[in-house]
């Protein structure tokens, strides 16, 4: 990395920025040819030459040390760099995809980060000045396709992500709605009542009074309990926290505070307003003064009722009555620090502000129309974000408005949103447009309602990647080219991903195919063996082909060794509290160590599962100096796909063989190494049984049936029947019955 900062005046830049907080790195290796005119910066990884004078496509380019590109690696200055992009400050009305802004990592091995207009940290006083605009300061990455190594150092360079507070890590229930106490707290109940987890609720905007007099303008900005639905606000939040939920409210704070606020008394007096004429606190975050009183009088209060974070919706653009500054970087700046000093680990929820804002968690993507179209450009935005290091993304899941009521399309948003970052339910304020699970047909909600348990049964491992986020570097989801960034096809699959480091994940976002009752998304599955969570059957690695799934399930690959820590009892594990018992989820084939992390009132424990494949053990290692795991706490370790031909049992575990599995059931804490001699990976089974109900179900003639349960039933005839699969005017028929055969040779 090469900062290249240009001043006119020769006036240079040593305090933090918007965008960089720390260029204090260890020293590379470099040499460097100077004379009165040029200067050249010779390292392992770049060859740059400047004539001295002001930063020309004349005066300066790079020459990158790799052979990417076919025609040379040379970068001049003020060339665009075609990276692997960014992300996007929002995704508000839109139907589908929108334009990223540039990342930091691309396939040419080079990118650029531009820091030349953001404002300036004068000192540790939160004073803040927008650049003078003549400056040039840039920082070129050349980093090859080390693409981790690259994420790092701009994390080094920017700041690092905070640590989430468990929380965040469950479903949220959100919805655009006019809701009452009593109507809230009669959903709360349908909640529980179904067994549906949720860690956060989400009161959106009519909390607030938003009927108000024509001549205050409009209702939209607001920080007044409208007492008709809450008659008391600070009981309605104990009740919720009673539950073990969290509360953000939401908040459009563009029209500053008004006459007609219960706080207006206070802020006007501070102010020096004219209270007789009503004269309005006009929203200026940059002000000391105005800033003081929102958050002393305004939103202090409010906490003490019970909110414990904020939803900060701004939606007024980038423009600021102090030029060149943000209003919401700095709503997002001033909110989260004002959040961190008031509750400590805590979040905000906020709109995306350009590189560097992934030191506020966490980022609302906007209101986006409810269609397939932008269901399906979702999980690539999600990915993708990381190569800014936005790894905290929040969308409303199932769609935000207009588009249309298909229960298919909310059915499969559920499941990526499970799979996604932050899990949040939302709708805009229509009868008809709420993603209740229950108001969908009985197959639907079943089939949702068991992927927003099996989110809270994530958590202990979402949390333990949280860590990593913070610690290591590391988002939870990864574009599949951070792992093999010389392998082609993983840059040809953009909506498959890694969700932490056990598995990948491909959201299904194409509808189910009428003739075969499945959908199907293009796979890649990089060398080795993975398999699937939810029907356990293996796949060979190396290979790109489509894979088909029901309603049931998603594509969710767990690689060869992968160790899942599962909370064994998500619905009855509240807000930050640890599970008493956690279940395993282990993979054989290959040697792995999870350390799963557990974070309680500033003190920390690990506990460390390592699977020695080779020597078919298991050692549990629990390190919790402060006693800080449940006493009751059990372990339960049940690995995959395997046969085990007797049961065992010692004075602190014993095995239990069942299904093609075996559970390993611990009784103390302690340090236990396990023993699991005679078992051995099984080949995988009941291939033809799911044939034959495809072939039962398609909509296709018996002859074309019968011929084809012929083909499959006829052991010496493989290659003949992949031929007649190729050749079927069926394409999808032929590719969800190849994958069959793929799994069947696996």
């Amino acid at each position: 990395m090469i900062r290249m900062e240009y001043s006119s005046k020769g006036e240079f830049v040593d305090q933090k920025t918007q965008i960089v907080v720390n260029r204090e790195f260890e020293q590379p290796e470099f040499n460097t040819i100077e004379s009165d005119e040029y200067v050249e910066i010779i390292t392992s990884h770049v060859h740059l030459y400047y004539r001295k004078g002001k930063f020309s496509p004349s005066t300066l380019f790079i020459d990158v040390k790799n052979n990417y590109t076919p025609y040379g690696n040379r970068w001049i200055f003020g060339q665009k760099i075609n990276t692997l992009k960014g992300t996007a400050r929002t995704l508000d009305e839109i139907d589908g995809s929108v334009s990223l802004e540039e990342g930091i990592v691309s396939k040419d091995g080079y990118a650029l980060l531009d820091d030349s207009k953001s404002f300036i940290f004068l000192d540790e006083s939160d004073k803040i000045i927008p650049r003078n605009g003549s400056e040039i300061d840039q920082y070129f990455f050349a980093y090859g396709r080390e693409y981790k190594k690259a994420l790092k150092d701009f994390y080094h360079l920017t700041g690092e992500t905070p640590l989430l507070p468990r929380y965040a890590l469950g479903n949220w229930w959100s919805r655009f709605w006019n809701y009452s106490e009593v109507q809230y707290l009669e959903l709360m109940n349908k909640f529980d009542k179904n067994e549906i987890p949720l860690s956060i609720s989400v009161i959106d905007m009519d909390w607030h009074l938003t009927e108000i007099d024509s001549k205050y303008g409009s209702g939209w900005t607001g920080y007044t309990w409208n007492q008709e639905l809450f008659p008391d606000p600070k009981r309605f939040l104990q009740l919720l926290h009673n539950r073990g939920l969290k509360i953000t409210l939401n908040v459009h704070p563009a029209s500053g505070i008004r006459a007609f606020e219960s706080m207006y008394p206070a802020v006007a007096k501070k102010l020096n307003l004219n209270q007789e004429l009503e004269e309005p606190a006009k929203f200026d975050i940059a002000n000391t003064k105005f800033r003081e009183t929102y958050f002393e009088d305004v939103h202090h209060p409010l906490e003490e009722d019970g909110v414990d974070f904020w939803w900060i919706d701004w939606q007024q653009g980038s423009v600021s009555e102090s030029e060149g500054l943000d209003p919401l970087w700095l709503l997002n700046y001033y909110h989260y620090n004002d959040i961190q000093k008031e509750k400590g680990n805590d979040i905000i929820l906020s709109r995306y502000a350009g590189p560097g804002s992934h030191r506020y968690p966490i980022g609302f993507s906007g209101d986006t129309i409810t269609t397939w179209e932008s269901l399906k450009f979702q999980p690539y935005f999600t990915a993708t974000a990381s190569n800014i290091g936005y790894s905290w993304w929040s969308h409303d899941i199932g769609g935000h408005m207009r588009g249309y009521f298909d229960e298919e399309l909310s059915l499969r948003w559920a499941q990526f949103g499970v799979f996604s970052p932050i899990n949040r339910l939302h709708s805009s304020k229509s009868e008809f447009s709420s993603k209740e699970p229950w108001i969908f047909s009985d197959s639907v909600f079943r089939i949702m309602a068991k992927y927003l348990r099996l989110r809270h049964t994530l958590i202990p491992y979402l949390y333990t990647m949280n860590v990593k986020t913070s610690e290591e570097s590391l988002p939870l989801i990864l574009p599949m080219y951070y792992e093999f960034p010389e392998n082609e096809e993983a840059y040809l699959v953009p909506n498959e991903y890694y969700f932490g480091t056990e598995l990948i994940v491909l959201p299904i976002t194409e509808k189910i195919d009428p003739d075969i009752h499945l959908a199907s998304e293009k796979i890649w599955l990089p060398e080795g063996e993975w398999f699937d969570i939810f029907s356990g059957k293996r796949y060979k690695g190396g290979s790109t082909l489509r894979i088909f799934r029901s309603l049931e399930n998603i594509p969710v690959l767990a690689k060869a060794g992968a160790i899942i820590p599962m909370d064994s009892n998500a619905i009855g594990t509240k807000g930050d509290n640890l599970p008493k018992e956690l279940t395993w989820q282990i993979y054989p084939g290959e040697n792995n160590t999870f350390s799963l992390v557990e974070d309680s009132k500033g003190h920390r424990a690990i506990t460390e599962v390592e699977l020695d494949w080779l020597k078919r053990e298991i050692c549990i290692t629990i390190k919790d100096t402060n006693n800080i795991i449940p006493k009751e706490r059990k372990n339960r370790l049940t690995i995959y796909g395997v046969d085990y031909n007797s049961n065992h049992s010692d004075k602190g575990y014993n095995i239990n063989h069942k299904n093609n599995s075996i559970t390993i059931s611990l009784d103390r804490k302690s340090s236990t190494k396990i023993s699991l001699k005679d078992v051995e990976i099984v080949k995988n089974q009941d291939v033809k049984d799911e044939v034959f109900t495809i072939l039962s179900e398609a909509n296709i003639s018996y002859d074309l049936k019968d011929t084809l349960w012929r083909k499959f039933n006829d052991e010496e005839d493989g290659l003949s029947l992949i031929a007649f699969l190729n050749e079927l005017e069926n394409k999808k028929l032929g590719q969800a019955l190849f994958e069959f055969v793929y799994i069947e040779n696996s």
